[in-house]
């Protein structure tokens, strides 16, 4: 069809006096030649069935919003029921249910139509009519036999239906195993889904079986295809000599990778000097994996594919086979490696007022971890400074640096969330034997700050040289939900300064600091959190809210972020000066799709990885019901409130088993009522809490009172 042809047929269906009307009457008012008449009927039906417009009964076409119809995607709720979630900004979601779903499942696209319309105190409700695209073709379940045949019963708890699998199918797994099951027959009214099992994970219980779960239930690539496994065996391991003369040999200089103990894929190092006139000369070097991984090659459009490694606590699913991400590109200590350097002069305010980006090769003089650069700045370990005398100074020199960088950042307000996350330890048989919060100390500070400088400094360089590029956006949060905020922080007494709209983060920061070790702190960060957008990638250079940035991106993990990799290429052509007009308009294609798959992808994998995260903390609870633990108050909802403990695991009290009043949910203020007792449950509260019941199987963990806020438990 002609270009801009969708979006000229919509405007037109979308104006007041456009009434449904047949195919013949569209290509009539739209002058199709006859002979591409049967081209253009096919893409009204391509249009159909991507749920843009809707076809009546008397075949005309409509949109659908203009026919008492919704369109979006189903949100399945573990009591049967759903919502459909629109696409449009400002849409409130449509309750759909159990009996109205006619066959539809969790997350699939469908075309609804509106029963009852939303009132002041119910929303909109409404049946399925037509089900446009089907989301989950696989599910991952545990697998329940009887005589003549079986049922999988799936591990996501949206999932409502258990799948009916003949006894020809089951692929002999035995009552209990988790399986993956494929979805043959879809459900329909009165009749379950059936499906087949295509493959056994193992027991219930076994090592490893419960991640393994997760990864299969996620579609998370596992294995490499064995084509582009063959594709980096045939890469050389040694770096070719003529590359090396090509590029500035930076082996002399004192460069190295500080990482957490257990990483393995360096991919950024750091060297640090100071100049004549007082201002520091930071280098950042990252593995220049571009020189391996070729545009268009098997490698490439694997890591694409992918998007992203996934970091699932005792695995990692990487997004480059390993003899690449663990060796050909990690800057591993004391040999030679390609790398893509930048340079940059900052000075005493953290301006960076110089900056060049070069090709290079290093040589890392040491393997540094956080643990150990943080003794030596916070605890002046002396057998540390001692092993390792040589970099001492340049440490100090790197925290001087940071602070400054620091000090720049917060003075235009950037945000700084200071969650705690959990470290979670393992057994060698995936067992948790510990949850701890994990340590943000002054050498992982250090490397957040350089990272952060660098990629600043990149977007700008781009943004100005007006070429493609991947940026990393966050775009300011509506006003609806930055209003829905301030009303919310007014119960504790706060209010955000400044305009609300087209809000700067400034005033959310300085919000921040007011509620700095306030029992509220925890709930107004996570509210906050969660009126913000999320950040993504896009080929539009629009701005980072959180950090307070006019320009950035993600340019130093290229070896486990693909939009890294995507804009070392972009960089590496600009250098050399191969940017033409015809590869400019090729490369805005590039970075918008990878933009939009990486965001994508990334989103599945930070799933992923809170599934685990959800599903180790309620296997060690598991543990431990019985145990009496500190916690606060984390979410107040009509049907209970969550309590997060030291350990940063959080379990729900069901208002059922508070016993001492019947308590009403003031929604207004987030906070539970007794009916008689006036006694007051809110966010932020100090509890003491028991461990009554864990359902691993739903990552769940249930509370009950031991003894209720009083001065002793106070902050």
């Amino acid at each position: 069809m002609v270009p801009g042809m969708k979006e000229t047929l919509l405007t037109f269906m979308r104006e007041n006096a456009y009434n449904p009307l047949t195919k013949e009457d569209l290509s009539n008012i739209f002058d199709i030649h006859p002979a591409e008449r049967a081209m253009f009927y096919n893409f009204l039906d391509e249009l159909e069935e991507e749920g843009e417009i809707y076809k009546t009964k008397k075949n005309r076409y409509g949109l659908p919003s203009k026919m008492n119809l919704f369109v979006g995607r189903i949100q399945m709720h573990q009591r049967g029921f759903g919502f459909v979630i629109s696409n449009e900004e400002g849409v409130e979601d449509l309750f759909i249910p159990a009996e109205h779903l006619n066959g539809a499942m969790h997350n699939d696209k469908v075309v609804a139509r509106i029963m009852e319309t939303a009132k002041e105190s119910r929303r909109a409700e409404g049946e399925v009519i037509k089900i446009v695209e089907r989301s989950i073709k696989t599910v991952v379940g545990v697998y329940e036999s009887n005589k003549n045949f079986g049922f999988v019963v799936a591990d996501n708890k949206r999932f409502t239906r258990d799948i009916y699998i003949p006894k020809s199918e089951s692929l002999r797994a035995n009552h209990g195993d988790k399986v993956v099951c494929e979805i043959t027959q879809w459900p329909k009214k009165g009749r379950n889904p059936e499906g087949k099992i295509i493959e056994v994970l193992g027991k219930k219980g076994e090592k490893g079986v419960d991640i393994l779960s997760v990864i299969r239930e996620l579609d998370l690539p596992e294995e490499f295809p064995n084509k582009v496994l063959a594709e980096a065996q045939r890469i050389d391991n040694e770096v070719p000599k003529e590359e090396i003369q090509r590029r500035v040999d930076l082996r002399d200089i004192t460069t190295f990778t500080i990482d957490g103990a257990d990483a393995k894929d360096l991919d950024d190092a750091v060297s640090i000097e100071v100049l004549d006139n007082g201002n520091y000369k930071l280098g950042v070097h990252i593995a220049d994996v571009t020189h391996y991984v070729k545009e268009g090659s098997k490698l490439d459009k694997e890591a694409l594919k992918r998007g992203t490694s996934v970091y699932l606590i005792d695995r990692v699913i990487p997004m480059l086979p390993t003899k690449l991400s663990n060796g050909l590109c990690s800057l591993n200590p004391n040999v030679d490696r390609l790398a893509l350097s930048i340079f940059m002069e900052i000075d005493d305010k953290g301006s960076v007022v110089n900056h060049e980006i070069v090709e290079s090769v290093i040589n890392t003089k040491a393997r540094m971890v956080y643990t150990d650069v943080s003794d030596i700045l916070e605890n002046e370990d002396e057998e540390l400074i001692n092993k390792y005398s040589e970099l001492v100074e340049d440490f100090k020199t790197m925290e001087k640096l940071a602070r400054v960088l620091m000090k720049r950042r917060t003075s235009r307000g950037a945000i700084d969330f200071d969650f705690a996350e959990a470290k979670i330890i393992l057994d060698k048989n995936g067992k948790v034997l510990d949850i701890k919060k994990y340590e943000r100390r002054i050498a992982n500070r250090i490397i957040e700050e350089f990272m952060l400088v660098s990629n600043e400094t990149v977007a700008e360089h781009f943004f100005w040289l007006k070429m493609p590029f991947v940026y990393r956006i966050h775009e300011t949060p509506s006003l609806e939900r930055i209003e829905q905020f301030n009303k919310f922080v007014a119960t504790f007494g706060y209010h955000i300064k400044g305009d609300l709209e087209g809000i700067h983060p400034k005033s959310l920061q300085m919000l921040l600091n007011d509620i700095k070790g306030k029992n509220e702190e925890m709930v107004v960060s996570t509210l906050m959190l969660r009126s913000l957008k999320q950040a993504k990638y896009s080929p539009d250079c629009s701005g980072h809210f959180g950090l307070a940035a006019k320009y950035y991106s993600h340019y130093t993990s290229p070896i486990r972020r693909y939009p890294d990799l995507q804009i070392h290429r972009i960089i590496k052509e600009a250098i050399n000066g191969k940017i033409d007009d015809k590869r400019i308009q090729a490369l805005k294609k590039i970075v918008a799709y990878s933009a939009e798959q990486s965001s994508i992808r990334e989103r599945a994998a930070d799933d992923a990885q809170r599934e685990v995260e959800d599903l180790k903390k309620a296997e060690y609870m598991a543990d431990r019901i019985g145990e009496e633990f500190e916690g606060r108050i984390s979410s107040v909802t009509s049907f209970g409130m969550f309590v997060e403990v030291e350990n940063t695991v959080e379990g729900l009290i069901r208002l059922s088993n508070l016993n001492d009043d019947y308590y009403i949910f003031d929604s207004d203020n987030y906070v539970l009522i007794g009916e008689h007792t006036k006694k007051t449950y809110k966010i932020g509260d100090i509890l003491k809490v028991k461990v009554s019941s864990v359902n691993i199987d739903f990552k769940e963990i249930e509370l009950t009172i031991v003894k209720s806020e009083d001065s002793s438990l106070e902050d």
